[in-house]
C-alpha cells in the first residue's frame, strides 16, 4: 500500500514544490479592507458547499455572515432547520448589503432533505411566501436565490444513499422508465421502446413511483412559485440546478416544463436560469453579488482543448459544457468576450478530445477507457501548450479540469509541476462534476483580481490538496484498501471506521509532504476529517 501511495502521490510533488513558497508568504487573510457584508446560507455544511466557497469570497475582501452549522443540513440523515434559518436570516438582514440563499435549505432543510422529505405542500407554500414577506421588510437588501430540480441518478449505486431507501432497489428501473417517458414526450419513442417502457414500469411498485413523483410535484410547484416571486422583483436572480441528470430522464423532462413556464412569464436570462449542476451555484451567485455591489461586469474568455471541446456533454449532465459555462458566466455577472486580450479572466477548459469523461479514481490501465495514471493522452500536450502560450502572453489564466470527474487529471498536474506553473494560475478546480468544477473555477477567477497574491495561492493550495492529492489519488487508493479488506461499504458510510480513516488519510498526506519537504515544519498540523461520515468528500485542515 505504501509503495502504491508513493507512486500515486509522486505526481503530486507539483503541489508541494509550489506550495512551500505559498506557506512562507501566507498571511492567511484576503484583501486588507473589507468592503460589504454578504449573508450566505448554503444548502448544507459540506466543506465545498460552505467553508471552501466562503474562503474564496473572503480572500476577495468581503465579510460573509453564515448561520450556525446546527441550523444547516449536516449529514445524510441530519436535515437542517428551516424555521430556525428564517429566524436567523431576519436577525442578520439589517446589517448586510446582499444575501445569497439556498431555497432548498429554507423550504426543506437542505439539498439532500429536498429528495427525502415528508413535508406537506401547504407547509412548503407557507415557506415560499416568507420570501415575499422578507423582501417587503428588507426591500433594499439584494437577494440572490438558488435551488434545485430533483435529480435522477442512474441507479441506487449512483445515488450515494442520497435518495429514499427504495432507490437502492428500483433506482435503475426508475431512471430507465423516466428516460423512456421523456423520449416519448418528445415524440421519438420506437415500438420496441414502448414495449420496454411498459415492462420496466411493471417492475416498479406503484407506491414507490407514486412517492417519488409526488415529491417531485411539490418541488416543481415551489419552484414555479419562486419564479413568480422573482419576476415580481423580490430577488435579483433565481437559479435552479439540475444535479446528476442525463440527456434523457425525469429531470430533463421537468426542465423543459420550467423553461416553458419561464418563457410564458417573460423572464429574462439574467433573472432566471435553469442550469446543469448545483454545488457551484453558491460561488457563482456570491460572485454575482460582489460584481453587482461594485457595479462591475468582468470580461471572460473561454478556451477549450482540441476535439469536441465546447460540444462535450460531460457525465452527470444533459447539455454541452459550452452552454453550461456560458450560463455560468451570465449568472456570475460577467460577459463573454471573443478575444483573450480583452478579458479580465481567461478560463482554459481541459476536456477530452473525444468528448468522454473519465473517473479520476480509475488509475489502473485496462480498468476503463480513460485511466488517470499520469501518462499523457490525446490532447494532453495540446492543452498544456495552450496554457503555456496564454501564460507567456500575460493573460490571467485559470483551469477547469474536467476531463475526469471527481478529481484532477494527473497528466495535466504532472506537466504543471515539471514546468513550475502551478503557482502562476489565477484559479483551478477539478473536484466533482464538470459543471461543479468549471463554475467554481469561473467564480474564483472572476474574483481573483481583488485578492492578494498570498490569498490566490492559498486557494490554489486548497484545490491542489483536495482535488488532486486526495480525490484523484489518495481516496481511490484507500477505498481499494478497504475493499480488499472486505469493508467496501465503509466508503459510503464510515460507521466504525471514521476515526481510523481520518488518521490514515491525514497520515498519508502528511507523510507525502514531509518526505518531499523535510525542512518545512508546517505539515505536521495537516489534519483530515470526514464531516459527512463518508469518503466522497473530506475536510482538509492546514
Amino acid at each position: 500500500m505504501k509503495e502504491k501511495i508513493q507512486r500515486k502521490t509522486g505526481i503530486c510533488r507539483i503541489l508541494l514544490l509550489s506550495c512551500l513558497a505559498v506557506f512562507v508568504m501566507l498571511g492567511w487573510g484576503g484583501s486588507a479592507e473589507c468592503a460589504e457584508k454578504i449573508i450566505f446560507i448554503p444548502h448544507d455544511n459540506r466543506p465545498i458547499s460552505m467553508q471552501q466557497t466562503a474562503e474564496v469570497v473572503e480572500q476577495a475582501g468581503y465579510e460573509l455572515v453564515m448561520p450556525p452549522e446546527d441550523l444547516l443540513s449536516r449529514a445524510l440523515e441530519e436535515p437542517g432547520n428551516p424555521d430556525g434559518l428564517w429566524k436567523w436570516l431576519e436577525e442578520n438582514a439589517k446589517s448586510a448589503q446582499a444575501a445569497v440563499v439556498s431555497t432548498d435549505s429554507m423550504l426543506y432543510g437542505g439539498l439532500i432533505p429536498s429528495r427525502k422529505h415528508e413535508i406537506a405542500q401547504v407547509k412548503i407554500d407557507e415557506r415560499v411566501k416568507r420570501f415575499k414577506q422578507f423582501h417587503d421588510k428588507y426591500p433594499k437588501l439584494r437577494l440572490y436565490l438558488f435551488g434545485s430540480l430533483m435529480r435522477t441518478p442512474k441507479s441506487g449505486i449512483y445515488s450515494g444513499n442520497e435518495e429514499p431507501e427504495y432507490y437502492n432497489d428500483y433506482g435503475a428501473d426508475i431512471f430507465r422508465y423516466t428516460a423512456l417517458k421523456d423520449k416519448e414526450e418528445m415524440g421519438h419513442l420506437s415500438a420496441q421502446e414502448k414495449a420496454e417502457m411498459k415492462e420496466v414500469r411493471q417492475r416498479i411498485p406503484s407506491e414507490v413511483l407514486l412517492d417519488w413523483m409526488n415529491r417531485r410535484e411539490k418541488n416543481l410547484s415551489a419552484t414555479k412559485q419562486l419564479m413568480d416571486l422573482t419576476k415580481q422583483g423580490i430577488a435579483k436572480c433565481f437559479v435552479v440546478g439540475r444535479d446528476d441528470n442525463a440527456p434523457l430522464c425525469q429531470t430533463h423532462k421537468e426542465n423543459r416544463e420550467l423553461k416553458s413556464y419561464a418563457a410564458t412569464r417573460g423572464m429574462a436570462g439574467s433573472q432566471f436560469k435553469s442550469m446543469t449542476g448545483i454545488d457551484e451555484f453558491n460561488l457563482l451567485l456570491l460572485t454575482r453579488a460582489v460584481n453587482d455591489l461594485q457595479n462591475e461586469v468582468p470580461f471572460v474568455y473561454v478556451l477549450y482543448n482540441e476535439g469536441t471541446g465546447a460540444d462535450t456533454i460531460p457525465s452527470y449532465s444533459d447539455e454541452h459544457i459550452g452552454d453550461s459555462i456560458r450560463d455560468s458566466v451570465v449568472v456570475a455577472g460577467g460577459m463573454l468576450v471573443p478575444e483573450p486580450g480583452k478579458a479580465d479572466f481567461v478560463l482554459l477548459v481541459n476536456t477530452d478530445p473525444q468528448g468522454r469523461t473519465g473517473e479520476a479514481s480509475f488509475s489502473v490501465p485496462g480498468s476503463a477507457p480513460m485511466v488517470n495514471d499520469g501518462n499523457a493522452r490525446d490532447g494532453s500536450m495540446y492543452f498544456f501548450d495552450l496554457l503555456k502560450d496564454c501564460l507567456a502572453k500575460g493573460y490571467p489564466v485559470g483551469i477547469a479540469d474536467i476531463a475526469f470527474a471527481n478529481g484532477s487529471d494527473n497528466a495535466l498536474m504532472e506537466n504543471l509541476w515539471k514546468e513550475g506553473l502551478l503557482g502562476r494560475l489565477r484559479a483551478y478546480s477539478g473536484w466533482n462534476t464538470a459543471t461543479n468544477s468549471s463554475g467554481f473555477a469561473l467564480g474564483t477567477g472572476m474574483l481573483s483580481n481583488k485578492m492578494t497574491d498570498a490569498g490566490r495561492e492559498r486557494l490554489l493550495l486548497r484545490r491542489y490538496l483536495d482535488d488532486w492529492a486526495y480525490q484523484a489519488n489518495v481516496r481511490g487508493a484507500v477505498e481499494n484498501e478497504l475493499r480488499m479488506a472486505g469493508h467496501a461499504e465503509a466508503y459510503g458510510r464510515l460507521d466504525g471506521f471514521r476515526t481510523e480513516e481520518e488518521n490514515r488519510v491525514g497520515a498519508l498526506l502528511r507523510e507525502f509532504a514531509e518526505r518531499n519537504f523535510p525542512s518545512f515544519n508546517g505539515w505536521q498540523n495537516l489534519k483530515v476529517s470526514f464531516p459527512w461520515n463518508r469518503m466522497f468528500e473530506c475536510k482538509i485542515m492546514f
